[in-house]
This record gives C-alpha cells, structure tokens and sequence, in this order.
C-alpha cells in the first residue's frame, strides 16, 4: 500500500478540505469517511525555463499546493518559486479555480531572486573551498617531499656523522617557503582545517631541525651511549666508606709500674 502525506487547503472561509498528495504527484480528495476520492482533477502545463511539465491537480486547490507537487517535479522548494498566471505572480492562499485556471492551462514557474543568489553563493563559496584545497594538497606534496630530506639528516646525525651546518638552514628556508604559501591561502571550512593540520606539520619539522642542527653541533651532549655514574657509599659505624674521614680512635694502652710477682 502507497503511504501518501495529508494535506489541508482552504476553498473559501470557513470550509478546509482535505487532500492526500499520492506517489505522481496527483492530489487526491480525502473524504470524511477516510475514502480516498479523486474529485475534478485539471492538467497544468509549469513552464519552468525551457523545460515543461504537466501536473494532475484537484481544481479547487490552491496555488500554495500546486507549490508542493512542482518541488517533486523540479527540486525547488515551495518557498524557493515564484508562480505566475495570466502574467501576475499568485499567493499560496489563492485557488487555482477562482482564478480561472482550468484544464491545460499554463502556469510560469520562476525561481525566486533571493533564493537564486543564496545558491550562487554558495555555489562560489563550495568553489572556493575546493580551490583551497587543491592548493593546500600541492604544499602538502611539497612538504612530504623535504620530510625525506629531514629524515635523511636525522640518520646521519643520530649515527655519529657531521653534517654541514648549511644543510640545515637551506632545508629550514624551504620549509619557510612551504608556510609562507599556507599563509596566501584564503580558505573557509574544511579547507580551514586542512591549512592549520599542514601549517602544524611544517612547524613540527622546523623544531626537528633545530634539534638535529644543535646535536650536530654538539653531538657529546646528546650521546644516547653516555654512562652516568653514581657513586653510593655505604655508611658503617665506624666510619669506614663515609664522605667524611673517620675520627681518630683514641689509645686505649696505659702504661704502668706494676709488675706481677712470680714465685
């Protein structure tokens, strides 16, 4: 069973009538017994542009609903059109038979102005983001291509070699290089984010550099073979292995005039 979506329009004050808006696109007269009942449907040719279509439509609902059928036909959304007959744009409230709309008449779809621009828009903003993106991609493919580079350096120097000191400036200026184009890069939303993820990788390998450049200057300071080592002395009464010296022990000999008697 096809599921269709109620809809109420207004025919004249104080009366609504209920239609069901079926698979198609036909507006179907609901009753209050809930049978569904067709009623006196009309054709209706939208021109659209260069493009027709030809809608099935109750003659006593209102433009407002002929709105909601053209937005499955076309993908404008009801607030996005603009509908004219006989050369005058109609309210949503109107219906289309007080108007005289009969079977096969034309109606004239236009997009509405404001809603036209917002698409621009956001049509050159989408632009503009892929734009950034591509531009940012390119850095990144630059920025992978000196991480070899980087990593070459980082072998030499951890494995005891002396590199030129100028090796780790021109590699440093190119990376400058790289952040300097990150920076002209006008980006918005995720080219945004790409920008500030590679800006932060090219920093990170600015400070390895650094790192690499001092070790290389100094590569006694950063040995990862040096020993530290740590003398623990033992402490004993008597003190025997102290830091400090031990007291002088005093003598315990005493000399005497007495002599034991033998007999």
């Amino acid at each position: 069973m096809h599921r269709s979506n109620a809809i109420r329009v207004s025919q004249k004050a104080g009366e609504d009538i209920d239609w069901e808006l079926r698979p198609g696109g036909m507006l179907v007269q609901k009753r209050d017994d809930g049978v569904l009942s067709s009623g006196p449907l009309i054709r209706i040719k939208v021109s659209h542009g260069n493009y027709q279509h030809e809608i099935s439509i109750p003659a006593q609902a209102t433009f407002g609903d002929l709105k909601k059928v053209v937005a499955q036909e076309t993908g404008l959304e009801p607030q996005e059109q603009r509908l004219l007959f006989r050369g005058k744009e109609k309210d949503n409230h109107e219906c289309l038979h007080m108007v005289g709309v009969k079977d096969m008449s034309k109606v004239i779809l236009l997009e509405d102005p404001a809603s036209k621009e917002r698409k621009l828009e956001q049509m050159r903003k989408d632009q503009g983001i892929s734009r950034a993106c591509e531009a940012v991609g390119q850095v990144r493919g630059q920025v992978d291509k000196l991480s070899e580079k980087v990593a070459a350096l980082e072998g030499a120097v951890r494995g005891g070699s002396k590199v030129a000191e100028k090796e780790f400036v021109v590699l440093t200026e190119m990376f400058m290089v790289q952040l300097l184009k990150l920076d002209s890069i006008e980006a918005e939303g995720e080219a945004k984010v790409q920008r500030r993820i590679e800006v932060r990788r090219v920093q990170n390998f600015v400070d390895t550099l650094d790192m690499l450049k001092a070790r290389n200057a100094n590569p006694f300071s950063y040995s990862s073979n040096s020993v530290s080592v740590t003398t623990k002395w033992e402490t004993f009464g008597s003190g025997v292995g102290s830091l400090s010296a031990p007291r002088p022990m005093s003598s315990s000999t005493k000399i005497t005039q007495h002599w034991e008697q033998f007999e």
